[in-house]
């Protein structure tokens, strides 16, 4: 299993966490974003948020790209994986 698959079931556990509460799929996202924020400004050196803004942009403007620095991280080949 590779790191961005156990973030992923660490994800889907954090949902079931939270039952059929409101919002579930949108707080645990919440939650793994904080932790990473504080991750990133903590190990990230000085260009921290630079990187952050490369993602948020991506998510934003470039949903494709997104997908492709996804796909990356699970070591699929490009057009394996169908979102």
């Amino acid at each position: 299993m590779t790191p961005l698959e156990r973030v992923e079931r660490l994800y889907d556990e954090l949902v079931e966490h939270y039952h059929e509460g409101d919002q579930r799929e949108l707080r645990a996202a919440a939650k793994l974003l904080l932790v990473a924020l504080d991750r990133l400004r903590r190990h990230g050196g000085p260009g921290w948020d630079d990187l952050l803004d490369e993602y948020v942009h991506a998510a934003k403007h470039d949903p494709e790209r997104l997908r492709r620095m996804l796909e990356g991280n699970r070591g699929v080949p490009p057009g394996e994986l169908h979102a």
